[in-house]
């Protein structure tokens, strides 16, 4: 909590008090307040986030203030149908300057996800953790499609990643400014996927 404050009062046109257990107040100027819960969580289960919410009724936003927070697809389908918005410090911290604390989402995977959903061969998306997808395609093809935002990705994220969520198709370095090492394409070459860039995803997507 203290480290969270600490990060908001860094912050320019933004104040932030802590209004008791892991409940804060963030006051912005011509915004609305905003009551958010900051969490330690490593995963946010879908009923730790509801019993965030039936503690605190008023609250806005639910950030996972550790780096490593995980998302699971059915903890933000709930906070998204209850109108509270979800995702890291810095996610927080644009919403509330924003005034847009209750639909925001994990600003990392915010422009990937909209990509996909936006893209026309996908007929149908589901979101399993906020950085794994199960798409199936207007083909019928079916692909499990894993996030890496790394600057450079190299072989141990490829096979992190692959450990903790299990096997998929494709690894999606969505870094706009970055590119996977050699090391990172080999490891996935040898786990038995592919690591892309949005361009390449693109064509792959359209012969799959």
């Amino acid at each position: 909590m203290k480290r969270a404050l600490a990060y908001l009062a860094e912050q320019p046109r933004l104040s932030a008090q802590h209004v008791g257990g892991e409940l804060i107040r963030i006051e912005v100027e011509d915004q609305p307040e905003v009551l958010a819960v900051i969490s330690a969580a490593n995963e946010m289960d879908a009923a730790t986030a509801a019993s965030y919410r039936e503690k605190h009724p008023g609250m806005d936003f639910l950030c996972g203030y550790r780096k490593t927070c995980v998302w699971p697809g059915d903890t933000i389908e709930y906070l998204q149908n209850v109108g509270i918005g979800w995702g890291s410090a810095g996610t927080l911290t644009s919403a509330a300057l924003d005034g847009e604390a209750n639909t925001a989402s994990h600003k990392t995977y915010f422009f990937s996800d909209r990509l996909l959903r936006q893209y026309g061969r996908v007929q149908e998306l589901t979101r399993e953790y906020d950085r794994i997808y199960r798409i199936a395609l207007r083909t019928g093809a079916v692909l499990r499609i894993g996030m890496i935002a790394d600057y450079e990705p190299n072989a141990d994220a490829v096979r992190s990643l692959w450990d903790e969520f299990g096997p998929v198709d494709i690894v999606w370095n969505i870094n706009p400014n970055g590119s996977p090492s050699p090391e990172a394409i080999d490891a996935g070459s040898e786990l038995g996927c592919e690591v892309l860039k949005w361009e390449e995803l693109k064509e792959r997507l359209r012969t799959a």
